[in-house]
């Protein structure tokens, strides 16, 4: 694990595009254009962190910044992403801690996921093992590609 380079983003691209393009997950356009998701993901008031494998690519990615600004930005949010390759190893869940870690360094006290697609059992599993409780339910708040409308979960963690 280590903080993410400005060189990284090509090879990230090429994780989150599908990830994005699959409208499963993420809040974005299917057809978002690259300069916009790099916008969203990368903020100047958060960190991004990515993990890598033996040889040194890159099978998963995290966003961190302030849920909020102001009186509420001590409570941070977090995105995933696993590269289609690496998923089913496991690595969720220690994504997830060590964004906490980092999240503690920060001078954070929470976490909070705003938009967990109820659809979404991996990342539901990886989450509450890395100690995320579901606190809200939203319903019918995402729109599947496929034209369903699904529950969205808020799940948080005290740091």
């Amino acid at each position: 694990m280590r903080e993410q380079r400005g060189d990284d983003w090509p090879a990230l691209w090429q994780i989150l595009e599908p990830v994005f393009r699959a409208g499963e997950t993420y809040p974005l356009p299917r057809d978002v254009l690259e300069a916009v998701a790099k916008a969203y993901w990368i903020k100047a008031d958060g960190f991004n962190g990515v993990a890598h494998d033996g040889a040194g690519d890159i099978i998963g990615a995290y966003y961190l910044r302030p849920d909020q600004g102001g009186p509420g930005d001590h409570v941070c949010n977090a995105g995933y992403v696993i590269a289609k390759a690496a998923r089913g190893r496991g690595l969720a869940t220690p994504l997830c801690l060590q964004s906490q870690e980092q999240a503690r360094a920060m001078g954070f006290h929470a976490m909070k996921f705003n938009l967990v697609v109820a659809d979404n059992k991996a990342a539901i599993r990886a989450w509450k093992k890395a100690g995320m409780e579901i606190i809200g339910t939203t319903p019918k708040a995402f729109r599947l590609p496929d034209g369903r409308v699904v529950d969205a979960l808020i799940m948080w963690k005290a740091l």
